[in-house]
């Protein structure tokens, strides 16, 4: 994750705005608050007035192309078009050449709807699918020169038609919801033991609690990151701290434990302040569960985005750069991606069969690849992410990890266009 996360304009604070925060999964679908909705008496589409026109429909969803681009000397995000007429809508990201610009976001009234990171000069484009009521968005690139672009959703979506494939997506997402809470709530007691160890001053077991910690957290960590102050005060690196920004959360925790191997006044406030926000992910996401708030697309966009960040960020080891611990957390995103594509899979097959069955077996190959790292005697259960790993691994590592994110990449659209 980035340090854009602290810096997007008008996002409200942790704990002044926890319930705002709460919706920000649910509003995929929802109409935003400010009620800027474009729709006609019909309820059609109103049409689009942009020297641009509305954005074209393909495959079920309107289509967007932003390109990441140098603009007369200055970096940009361009989208196609400005308009697009309500229901799913897909953002198609290419970076050309505009090396500080790295995310792009889709907001509304200061939640994210949708996202890709990581997305820099030379990769192939990507792409992230939302289902959008009529009103005004931002498309939302930190480091731009023009950070914040307006978007605007004209009409408003026709009902689904209740089938069977839209009830099986329904039990999914119901599913997931489930598996998230549990996997949270695992989290909790996880980091309540690592408080203890570090409490107590024992290194060696606040070291084990670390590792044990974190897979909870990274298997879900597509839902964490919906809550733009939450995540970065659980999960920011050191690279994205930004001056005179504090630097909370497991990274500053790992590095007291595995650089300097030293527990001080600052580590135990390290780990009081994980468990404080542990316990306010554990609230959100309950409310997100019991307000049925995920969407099938949230979920695809979730499994094709954590294996985004492995393999175009986590494989170079910046992760656990003190714990050497990355290739724990690389099972714990496959685990994590894996399991929301369960959740979407009996819809997929009905959807998709045999793209369904492309990603399943390429999940096979990677979870069987992993398994040659494995190693019951170190810490976590895996082998230490050394720079001689990296060197000898990282392009095979990555290009396995290619060849299942592509394909899973295709599943928001169809989920999202039943």
């Amino acid at each position: 994750m980035t340090s854009s996360r602290i810096t997007r304009p008008g996002v409200p604070a942790l704990f002044a705005g926890a319930a705002v925060l709460a919706l920000s999964l649910a509003a995929c679908g929802a109409a935003p608050s400010s009620g800027n909705s474009s729709e006609n008496s019909s309820g059609k589409s109103a049409e689009s007035t942009s020297q641009e026109g509305a954005a074209p429909v393909s495959n079920g969803a309107a289509q967007i192309n932003v390109s990441v681009e140098q603009v007369n000397g200055e970096e940009q995000c361009v989208p196609d078009h400005a308009f697009a007429p309500a229901g799913p809508v897909t953002f198609t990201v290419m970076n050309k050449d505009a090396s500080g610009v790295s995310e792009v976001e889709l907001l509304s009234d200061k939640r994210i709807l949708g996202e890709r990171e990581n997305v820099i000069p030379g990769l192939k484009p990507v792409s992230f699918t939302v289902t959008l009521a009529g009103g005004q968005y931002q498309l939302y690139c930190p480091g731009a020169s023009t950070e914040n672009v307006p978007f605007t959703v004209t009409g408003s979506a026709a009902s689904a038609a209740a089938n069977g494939v839209s009830e099986l997506l329904k039990e999914g997402t119901s599913g997931y919801a489930k598996y998230v809470t549990g996997q949270v709530e695992n989290l909790v007691s996880a980091v309540a033991a690592l408080q203890t160890a570090v409490d107590a001053g024992d290194v060696n077991a606040a070291q084990k609690a670390y590792a044990a910690a974190r897979p909870f957290f990274e298997r879900i960590e597509p839902v964490a990151e919906s809550f733009p102050d939450l995540d970065p005060a659980l999960d920011l690196r050191v690279a994205d701290v930004e001056p005179g920004t504090e630097w909370t959360g497991f990274h500053p925790l790992e590095k007291d434990l595995f650089e300097a191997k030293a527990i001080t006044a600052s580590t135990k406030a390290l780990a009081a302040g994980i468990v404080k926000n542990v316990h306010t992910l554990a609230s959100l996401t309950k409310e997100l569960e019991n307000t049925g708030a995920y969407k099938p697309e949230e979920l695809a966009n979730g499994a094709s985005g954590l294996l985004e960040e492995v393999q175009s960020s986590k494989i170079t080891g910046e992760e656990e750069a003190y714990s050497k611990l990355d290739l724990l957390d690389f099972a714990a995103n496959i685990e994590g991606s894996q399991q929301a594509f369960e959740y979407l899979k009996p819809a997929l097959e009905e959807i998709d069969g045999t793209l369904s069955a492309q990603i399943e077996a390429q999940f096979e190959n990677v979870n069987k690849a992993l398994t040659g790292y494995q190693d019951e005697a170190a810490l976590g259960g895996w082998k230490p992410y050394t720079d001689e790993l990296k060197k000898s691994d990282g392009a095979k590592l990555t290009a396995l990890i290619q060849a299942l994110q592509a394909p899973l990449a295709k599943i928001s659209e169809k989920v999202a266009t039943v």
